[in-house]
């Protein structure tokens, strides 16, 4: 759990693209790993543990504790749909339930009380994202999946 942790913060922070209200990148991968192997509650605590020690060590703005809630509830909903599931429309529903539920109306709430700014224009701006974010988790898990089937749990473990 402890490397998939340090790959996050990685990906989280040095290899995705931010601007302001959006961030592009592929640091769902490490997180839908623990999803995979040990399931919600330790998938949800290496996204925690990702999101609270990447913005003490690497800040990018303020610390907010809600963005590490919504991490939380990522690695969760990772869990619960992709630990015993690995079909295309668990990973459907895990993508979606993320991206709608946690990044679009979640993450943008916590912007939106963050910078003192109006909660709906923030909203429409992330929607580029959501979509984006969708198509490209849904993706990259379903090629996860695919090599853990093929390789097994132990080879990314």
């Amino acid at each position: 759990m402890a490397s998939l942790i340090a790959l996050t913060i990685i990906l989280s922070r040095f290899l995705s693209f931010s601007v302001w209200n959006m961030k592009i990148g592929l640091d769902f991968i490490p997180i839908a790993v623990a999803a995979l192997i040990f399931g919600p509650l330790e998938a949800g605590i290496v996204a925690a543990l990702s999101d609270f020690l990447g913005a003490i060590l690497f800040p990018i703005g303020p610390y907010f504790p809600g963005f590490t809630f919504t991490a939380f509830l990522v690695g969760i909903i990772y869990g619960v749909f992709l630990h015993s599931d690995r079909r295309w429309f668990s990973i459907l529903c895990a993508v979606l339930a993320h991206q709608i539920a946690c990044s679009q109306f979640l993450n943008t709430l916590w912007i939106s009380i963050l910078y003192s700014s109006p909660y709906w224009p923030i909203f429409v701006t992330r929607l580029l994202q959501t979509v984006i974010m969708s198509s490209v988790e849904f993706i990259g898990i379903n090629l996860l999946v695919k090599v853990m089937n093929r390789f097994g749990k132990k080879a990314l473990a």
